[in-house]
């Protein structure tokens, strides 16, 4: 297939079309599917910087609007957390049924609202899901799926972004799960600042290999 490919694909989720975008190493480990934050989609600049930093490392990555054109000009769905996480439910069980890709470990990586739909969808999986991490993330919208994710999880956050920080903090709190937190020095809410996008991504690449990987 080549060092990296990238190709499009269609998703039926839940009776709707949904557009992804799908990154496959030459000898794929695992693979990760992304969880954007609200307004956000497939087409996410730092998702996809991430996505091929672990590409680098031997990850499969795949990067899908959560919400169908027609759900994204509603505001309240960017919010609703159910919603979002049912939407990577139903992707890793689209994911099983692609023979390229169903023998494959499956992580989920979150950002911002992203994270707590992760972490939600993660609590529905435990058999299917092995690893997660949240950039930037809210966990704590996750809530009382919090305690049932069984999949070991890192939490980055930026050492600016204070005030998510504390919310990271109180989610891991309530997480039995293996969790680590990982604060990024400097770095503030979208990881703008030099370096701190490709210190996330290491990081990420780190965890997925520790948990995720075949050997």
């Amino acid at each position: 297939m080549g060092i990296d490919t990238e190709r499009n694909v269609e998703m039926r989720l839940g009776g709707t079309i949904h557009e992804g975008i799908l990154g496959m190493p030459a000898e794929p480990r695992g693979l990760v599917v992304f969880a954007h934050g609200s307004g956000s989609s497939r087409h996410s600049s730092r998702n996809q910087f991430v996505a091929r930093q672990l590409r680098e490392v031997g990850l499969a990555t795949l990067l899908f609007d959560l919400l169908s054109e027609a759900e994204d000009q509603v505001y309240e769905n960017r919010f609703d957390i159910d919603r979002l996480a049912e939407r990577l439910v139903q992707a890793s069980d689209w994911v099983a049924g692609e023979p390229e890709l169903a023998d494959l470990p499956q992580g989920y990586f979150g950002a911002s609202t992203g994270a707590a739909a992760a972490l939600k969808a993660a609590a529905q999986l435990p058999d299917t899901i092995r690893a997660v991490v949240s950039r930037g993330g809210r966990p704590d919208l996750a809530g009382e799926a919090l305690p049932r994710v069984a999949a070991p999880t890192l939490l980055i956050v930026g050492g600016a972004d204070t005030q998510v920080l504390g919310l990271n903090r109180w989610a891991r709190e309530r997480m039995q799960a293996t969790t680590e937190l990982a604060v990024v020095p400097g770095a503030t809410h979208l990881f703008e600042e030099p370096g701190t996008l490709f210190q996330a991504a290491r990081l990420a690449a780190e965890w997925f290999t520790r948990w995720l990987c075949r050997p």
